[in-house]
């Protein structure tokens, strides 16, 4: 089963998006609500592919991708940002960062498994 560490501060978006993920995906879940909670988690769970919140307080989610891309143990794990800001030179910027997708948000909770799966069979180990 793959896994996949969301993070994402707002709770009513984290229930959706896991659900949506389980039910549809079959993906086992895990959330976090911040960047540190993250990189806290991270190497207890061991996610295949990681969905990360870019408008967050404290840590947001550029910081917390470039602290994740330093710890050994998910330095090669796919990362998948989720933003509402999606103008074409800031999906660049998340790609050229080493992202291995951008999803918009909001997200459809039927495709979203879908997108993930996508983003997953393209990935190059980013």
């Amino acid at each position: 089963m793959t896994k996949i560490l969301y993070v994402e501060d707002e709770h009513d978006i984290q229930v959706i998006a896991q659900m949506a993920l389980e039910t549809v995906g079959g993906f086992e879940v895990t959330t976090c609500g911040s960047g540190m909670e993250a990189l806290q988690t991270v190497a207890g769970f061991a996610p295949d592919i990681i969905l990360l919140d870019v408008m967050m307080p404290g840590m947001d989610g550029i910081q917390t991708y470039q602290a994740l891309r330093r710890m050994p143990e998910c330095a090669a794990t796919p990362v998948v940002f989720m933003t509402a800001k999606v103008q074409a030179n800031e999906v660049r910027h998340y790609l050229d960062l080493g992202a291995a997708g951008v999803i918009p948000k909001p997200f459809d909770p039927m495709t979203l498994a879908d997108d993930v799966k996508a983003i997953l069979s393209n990935s190059d180990g980013r």
